[in-house]
């Protein structure tokens, strides 16, 4: 077992086998002098630089018959112990006591003496300085306000109160769905209370950014990567709250978080940018269709509409017509309607049948004027006949009784009146 005693502010260490062979009144009056010494230190590390300096010289001297007491009874216990001790150091060789130690404690109790001595030296000249400087440094104040500050003891520090921005580095973070992205964000934080980020922390603006870069590694590992890429607004969000609340301590408050980019592997980003095209392809098609579907319901009412009025169809061609005709272009193709050829059609049909039955009607008529051209030869060749026979029998009776005047008359007249019916026939 070992020991403790805290001597002027420092622990000594005392073997085990060497208080086994010391009488019970030795450890009662050595913890009791560890005690005065520890007491005793304690007393000088706390003494004020106005007490008397006699004062500290006399503890000063007790404090050094103590060391020395202690010295010599360390070393009685030493030799008559030395077989023992050997062992024990064999085995336990960090319990031994350290005689350097004490002596290096002492040491450190001078030289604080030394330094509370050099203070308040120090501090009394400060302040005599400031005196006699005093109506003089007033018009150095250029600020309002006066600020007093005993030259070197004191010291200031000027302090930033306006925003300032950190860009913190691009952060490796494996997400929740274990993919591994890169990404950065920028800070706008500002001092909120000077004294408390000079006295509380060491470096606040070193701390924060710090800070910074471990909250965004956390928040992002708890995310999965559509939420990351998605929700951005609402992760910078909660980094800046948990950012203002750690740093609150510190005197800064963070004003704003936001997230500047997100990087992705190479390949990752082609499988994501291959899924995204095969989905506009998909939706492409589906619009497609939808759009075929409404136009294929419009035309068919507007078929019905137009061909329940003719007037709308020959209006459509006229717009169709004016549109060809504003475009620039060198060689315009009118195309023939296909009404107008229907109609030509018809035409063309009346025509010629008005054609035919005109054909036939003249073939007609032809045939009956040869036929009555036929009629009309075969009366004139009867006419010829009859009148040939009418000569020859003239003749014939002439030849037999000459007639008189009042006979030929009458043959005349009969001659006469049958050529008459003959033509009326």
């Amino acid at each position: 077992m070992t020991s403790m005693a805290l001597t002027g502010g420092h622990a000594a260490t005392v073997p085990a086998s060497t208080t086994n062979h010391l009488p019970h009144h030795h450890i009662t009056q050595q913890q009791q002098q560890l005690q005065q010494r520890g007491t005793v230190g304690g007393h000088v590390h706390g003494l004020q630089p106005t007490q008397n300096a006699a004062k500290k010289a006399q503890l000063y001297n007790q404090q050094q018959q103590q060391q020395q007491q202690l010295q010599q009874h360390q070393l009685a216990v030493t030799t008559t112990s030395n077989s023992s001790q050997r062992e024990t150091n064999s085995k336990r060789p960090d319990t031994t006591v350290s005689i350097s130690t004490m002596y290096t404690q002492a040491e450190d109790d001078v030289s604080d003496d030394k330094a509370s001595t050099c203070g308040t030296v120090l501090i009394f000249l400060s302040v005599v300085l400031v005196i006699l400087t005093l109506p003089f440094s007033l018009f150095v104040c250029f600020k309002v306000g006066i600020f007093f500050i005993l030259p070197c003891i004191d010291s200031y520090a000027r302090v930033d109160l306006r925003t300032r921005t950190y860009d913190v580095p691009p952060q490796e973070v494996l997400t929740k769905d274990s993919v591994t992205v890169s990404v950065d964000a920028v800070v706008y934080y500002r001092v909120s209370n000077a004294t408390v980020s000079i006295a509380n922390v060491e470096n606040a603006h070193h701390s924060t950014r710090l800070l910074a870069q471990t909250t965004l590694r956390n928040t992002m590992g708890t995310r999965h990567l559509h939420e990351i890429l998605s929700e951005r607004v609402s992760i910078s969000g909660t980094m800046q709250l948990q950012l203002d609340e750690a740093t609150d301590a510190w005197g800064i408050k963070v004003e704003r978080v936001e997230i500047k980019d997100v990087r992705l592997p190479v390949q990752l980003q082609r499988a994501m940018a291959a899924e995204a095209e095969a989905a506009r392809e998909a939706r492409a098609k589906v619009i497609a269709a939808e759009g075929e579907q409404k136009a294929s319901r419009a035309l068919r009412e507007a078929s019905e509409v137009i061909g329940d009025s003719p007037a709308a169809l020959q209006l459509r061609y006229l717009q169709t017509l004016s549109a060809i005709s504003a475009e620039k272009n060198s060689t315009i193709v009118f195309p023939l309607p296909i009404d107008l050829i229907t109609y030509f059609l018809k035409t063309n049909d009346a025509q010629t049948q008005k054609n035919a039955k005109a054909a036939a009607a003249a073939m007609a008529q032809q045939e009956k004027h040869e036929q009555q051209e036929e009629q009309r030869k075969q009366q004139e060749q009867q006419k010829r006949q009859q009148q040939k026979q009418t000569k020859s029998a003239t003749v014939l009776y002439s030849d037999v009784k000459q007639p008189t005047k009042t006979q030929e008359a009458s043959i005349t007249v009969a001659t006469l009146s049958e050529h008459q019916q003959s033509t009326a026939m």
